[in-house]
C-alpha cells in the first residue's frame, strides 16, 4: 500500500513514537523508510565577527543534535528489523525542509509526531505538523503522546 514512508524526527519522545509507528507500517507493507531531521542553517541575522563565531557554534550544536536524533532513529528501526535512510535537511522553517525531503524521496506517506501544543506555546513555537498537513497531498499519520 505505502511504498515509501517519510518520518520527520526531532529527537523528542513524540517523534520516537512516530518512528515506532513508521517501523510497524514499513514491516507490514514492505515500505522503504527515510528519516529526516531539519536544521535551519541561518537562524541568526547579524554582522561582524561575533555573528560568525555564534553561527559556527550553532551549526556544530545543531549538527550534533541532528546526528544524535538520527542515530536513535537508526537504532529503533534496526531493533524493529527495518532498514532506514537518514537525511539532515535544511530549511528556514522546519516544514519547508520536510517538504523538500518529501519531494526528493517521493514518499507516499508521512508519519510524524505532534507535541499537541496549545495557547501561547503554540502561538510562539507554531505547529510544524499543522503546516505540513496544510500543504501536502499525500496521507499524513499524526502520532501524539
Amino acid at each position: 500500500m505505502f511504498k515509501h514512508i517519510l518520518v520527520p524526527v526531532d529527537g523528542s519522545q513524540t517523534s520516537m513514537l512516530a518512528v515506532s509507528k513508521a517501523a510497524g507500517l514499513a514491516k507490514a507493507f514492505g515500505s522503504a523508510v527515510t528519516a529526516v531531521y531539519v536544521v535551519d542553517p541561518y537562524p541568526f541575522t547579524g554582522v561582524g565577527a561575533d555573528f560568525a563565531y555564534g553561527q559556527a557554534q550553532y551549526i556544530n550544536a545543531a549538527t550534533a543534535e541532528a546526528n544524535a536524533a538520527l542515530e536513535a532513529t537508526r537504532k529503533a528501526m534496526a531493533d524493529a528489523g527495518v532498514a532506514v535512510t537518514t537525511v539532515v535537511g535544511e530549511g528556514h522553517a522546519v516544514h519547508d525542509g520536510i517538504l523538500r525531503a518529501l519531494e526528493s524521496t517521493g514518499a507516499d506517506l508521512i508519519v510524524m509526531g505532534s507535541h499537541g501544543r496549545r495557547g501561547l506555546e503554540k502561538l510562539v513555537l507554531g505547529s510544524v505538523t499543522q503546516r505540513v498537513l496544510g500543504v501536502v497531498h499525500i496521507p499524513v499519520l499524526v502520532v501524539r503522546d
